[in-house]
């Protein structure tokens, strides 16, 4: 059963459209790098950069979890999480998608608000020798993005 997810803000509903993902399988350190990196970027901008992210071509500027991280070429410490990037352009479709139901113009839509929560965790066991047994987190994050027409 899934819990209740509220916004953490609450937008001009005539201006925006908002859009949730809840309790995505990812990590919650690359979702809060990539929220923190698409933020304030134009949709068709970010949407670029997400492809170029799952398809190793730019990195993910990591300000926050820098610990071990290499630099990267023209930029700072960085990484390229494809499955968190995946779901966020997901998500980043449902909001533009939300914004052209509205009647919003979707060529001049802007990240105003990206969010990240930690969701659920789920515990299995990893089996083994002589019957003992580990506990296996599986740690899910849920994603709200809001995006305002310019």
């Amino acid at each position: 059963m899934h819990m209740k997810l509220n916004y953490s803000i609450e937008p001009q509903p005539e201006k925006t459209s908002k859009a949730m993902g809840k309790e995505l399988h990812i990590s919650k350190k690359h979702a809060h790098e990539i929220a923190s990196a698409i933020t304030g970027m134009k949709v068709n901008t970010a949407r670029g950069f997400l492809e170029n992210v799952t398809e190793l071509k730019q990195a993910v500027p990591y300000k926050r979890f820098t610990r071990n991280i290499p630099h990267r070429k023209g930029m700072c410490t960085g990484r390229y999480p494809q499955k968190a990037a995946k779901e966020f352009l997901k998500v980043l479709k449902n909001a533009e998608s939300n914004a052209t139901y509205k009647g919003l113009d979707s060529e001049n839509l802007k990240i105003t608000h990206v969010g990240t929560k930690t969701g659920h965790t789920y515990i299995g066991q990893f089996k083994k020798a002589q019957g003992r047994a580990t506990p296996k987190r599986h740690e899910t994050v849920s994603v709200e993005m809001i995006v305002e027409a310019q």
